[in-house]
């Protein structure tokens, strides 16, 4: 085996243990409401989202080839700068976990991938694909695509949707129950909760998965455009792409992955999300969690890699604030935000000079 591809595989290997962490940073997103609520214990709980997740990475593959081709230019993509971009998203996705933070594992990776890119490229900003229009080659419709519409807008307007949308969710459920006996509230919702909870998984499956299939499928594509998966031993041959489509056992890789990271458990964004935000019971729980697993099945479907943590993070706020505004913990959200504001230009940064030294 020569030292090319057993430094592919290396990286391939990487790239999964970023999936990994991005399953037990990410895990609080599936079910640090309905855990602060006491509907499922923490163990029922992460059972419950591992299993979800894993479905839900088998809904779609348009963020995938979002990720895969419509970000930054393929010709300089090269193993090395998956590594970085890779290393770039690790550390930081550790670091804030250890600060309790729910940071996007998505921004981090597509700063992480700008970034080592734009060093491979040696500064040549052209290499981001800001904005491009694709035409479907099904149904011949032109699309915009590129960073600006799949990452810059809903960046901004997913986090504006699950603060408004769960606002409006949870005044209506307050107007449909304001008559009921909170025992029957209690008892209805705790309920009603375990299906937001396994929707809320399904649509973090659908979401994140997708974004490590796009990180592989781009790593084999150009290791291949490159030459170096030439004379692979039979029983590599799988790992031979020659178009961005995403192969079923990538899907199933990233799925089982993401699941396992998931079931391992992110006990200290948990707590923030879960108990220093806002208080919560299962109503709030559940309005929260079906507001922003709607708003990842709708952005996943339309290949947009939105942020998981934005959303449910912003859900719990409007949920929280139609309570009322000084329910909010607002010195926990401040943080958070600023956590947020950081991620892209931070992995960026990092993996920028990791690949300038190891390029």
């Amino acid at each position: 085996m020569t030292t090319t591809l057993l430094f592919l595989l290396l990286v391939l290997l990487v790239v999964l243990v970023f999936e990994y962490i991005n399953g037990f940073h990410d895990a609080a997103n599936a079910i640090a409401t309905v855990v602060s609520t006491k509907v499922l214990t923490p163990r029922q709980a992460l059972a419950l989202a591992a299993v979800c997740n894993l479905a839900g990475a088998f809904f779609g593959q348009a963020v995938a080839k979002t990720i895969s081709s419509g970000i930054v230019d393929g010709a300089y993509v090269t193993t090395t700068v998956i590594l970085s971009a890779m290393l770039g998203g690790i550390g930081w996705n550790l670091f804030t976990w250890w600060l309790g933070l729910p940071s996007s594992s998505s921004h981090a990776l597509v700063g992480g991938l700008c970034g080592a890119t734009l060093a491979a490229a040696r500064g040549d900003w052209s290499v981001m694909k800001w904005s491009f229009e694709k035409v479907d080659a099904k149904t011949g419709k032109v699309a915009m695509d590129g960073i600006y519409h799949k990452v810059v807008i809903p960046m901004i307007t997913s986090p504006v949707l699950g603060l408004v949308i769960g606002f409006l969710m949870m005044g209506v459920i307050f107007i449909i129950i304001r008559n009921w006996r909170p025992y029957w509230i209690n008892l209805i919702f705790s309920k009603l909760q375990i299906v937001s909870a396994a929707y809320m998984g399904i649509g973090h499956g659908l979401a994140d998965a997708q974004k490590t299939m796009g990180v592989i499928t781009l790593t084999l594509v150009s290791a291949n455009a490159a030459g170096q998966l030439e004379g692979l031993p039979s029983w590599l041959s799988f790992l031979q792409l020659s178009n961005n489509n995403v192969p079923t056992w990538v899907k199933i890789t990233c799925a089982m992955v993401m699941a396992a990271g998931t079931y391992a458990g992110g006990w200290r964004i948990i707590k923030t999300l879960g108990h220093k935000m806002v208080k919560m019971k299962p109503v709030h729980g559940f309005a929260a969690e079906t507001t922003a697993a709607t708003i990842l099945l709708i952005t996943g479907h339309m290949g947009m890699p939105v942020s998981t943590t934005h959303t449910i993070t912003t859900s719990i706020m409007g949920v929280g604030a139609a309570k009322r505004f000084s329910s909010i913990r607002w010195g926990v959200v401040e943080r958070i935000v600023w956590a947020w504001i950081f991620t892209i230009p931070a992995t960026g940064l990092i993996a920028y000079g990791i690949q300038l030294l190891i390029g």
